[in-house]
């Protein structure tokens, strides 16, 4: 299916390319081997042995750390949509990796500058290239429910130093941070070693994507650029995670409807197959449509992302507002389809759940995104309606 899109001559296929078809393979197989749902649990019981090995062999081993970075700075050289098929792998598995901060938000933000010919280019370049190897890990330093429209300053640069906090960063356990910050000379970017920030981990109701407290005083960084291709910049970033996160959304929703409807074919009660009740059917074949749905809109965003980027912008918005939603729905189908086991600490029903109500806050609610996507279409909403 070809669809067009604005009123230019892009034209976007939301159908899965070979090379899509390639990287889905590869991961899904990685995770399944590799990333059980047991495994994933023990992280709420304090384990930390999943997390370093798993995301050495995505970013090392599978060389998806550097996807979104250009050939000509040390990675792939692939799109949004490649990155999109990764995160809906991600989020089936409820992996505990950095890829969506790192590898798409942080990486997306220094890519951006590229083009923008940055004060530090050599810096840029330096960054994504152990970036893209999997040497280092990134992470921008911004609590993790900033939208793309959203505030990005939450640092002041001052003479002796950065200085300032950000509350609930994820990928907090990065190498080194983006980190914006306004000071009298304006907005700057800078780059700043984990060394010299104090990290305070909190606490999250997902705890596969920890959150943490950020401070800096004081903190010695290097600048990127100055002016208002920083803001752009991060702006970029936001845009990109915003809209891949609703890959990730889509990814745990078809394996919460996947595995629900494999369970209730197999679950008897009062002498029949419990997916055979007409009202459980209804129930399924609407969550179906609603996945599907979702599907389409981040999948739209991703191929705006990668190849329309006028259009990116109100994509990324139909996606925001859409597939948050129905990762939960999915997940509260999941739990509530499955019965009492459903309800129980051994099904990793629970593990969707929680990723599926912490992702709808996370890069701006759906609430927020409709609200852009009625100032992108120039739509004023009735306040007296609300």
């Amino acid at each position: 299916m070809t669809l067009p899109l604005g009123s230019g001559p892009v034209r976007l296929s939301l159908v899965e390319s070979e090379d899509e078809e390639s990287v889905r393979t590869v991961v899904r197989k990685l995770l399944a081997d590799r990333c059980a749902s047991d495994d994933v649990a023990a992280t709420y019981d304090g384990a930390h042995s999943l997390a370093a090995p798993l995301w050495r062999s995505i970013a090392v081993d599978l060389g998806l750390a550097g996807l979104l970075v250009p050939e000509e700075a040390g990675g792939a050289g692939a799109g949004a949509r490649e990155a999109g098929t990764v995160l809906e792998e991600l989020g089936s598995a409820v992996a505990p990796v950095p890829f969506l901060t790192s590898a798409v938000i942080a990486t997306s933000t220094l890519v951006h500058l590229l083009s923008a010919k940055p004060a530090d280019q050599s810096a840029v370049r330096d960054t994504l290239a152990a970036a893209a190897s999997g040497e280092s890990v990134l992470t921008l330093l911004l609590p993790w429910s900033t939208d793309p429209s959203g505030p990005v300053f939450t640092v002041r640069e001052e003479p002796d130093g950065l200085h300032g906090e950000a509350t609930l960063v994820a990928g907090a356990d990065a190498d080194t941070f983006l980190v914006p910050a306004l000071g009298a000379d304006g907005a700057g970017l800078w780059l700043v070693d984990r060394a010299a920030v104090r990290v305070t981990p909190g606490v999250a109701l997902d705890m596969t994507r920890p959150l943490a407290t950020v401070r800096l005083d004081g903190a010695r960084a290097r600048l990127v650029v100055r002016g208002p291709a920083a803001e752009e910049a991060v702006r970029a970033g936001l845009l990109t995670g915003a809209g891949l996160l609703a890959s990730e959304q889509v990814g745990l929703a078809h394996w919460c409807l996947a595995e629900t409807v494999s369970y209730l074919t197999v679950r008897r009660q009062f002498g029949r197959v419990v997916g055979g009740f007409q009202a459980v059917k209804h129930r399924l074949a609407d969550l179906h449509i609603a996945v599907e749905g979702a599907r389409a809109a981040a999948r739209y965003a991703a191929a705006a992302l990668a190849d329309d980027p006028d259009d990116a912008p109100v994509a990324v918005a139909v996606a925001a507002s859409v597939c948050g939603e129905v990762a939960i729905r999915a997940a509260e189908e999941c739990v509530q389809l499955h019965g009492g086991i459903g309800m129980t600490w051994e099904h990793p029903a629970h593990l969707r759940l929680k990723r599926a109500v912490a992702d709808q806050v996370a890069l701006g609610t759906p609430v927020r995104h409709r609200a852009r996507l009625g100032d992108l279409v120039g739509i004023v909403p009735d306040r007296e309606c609300r």
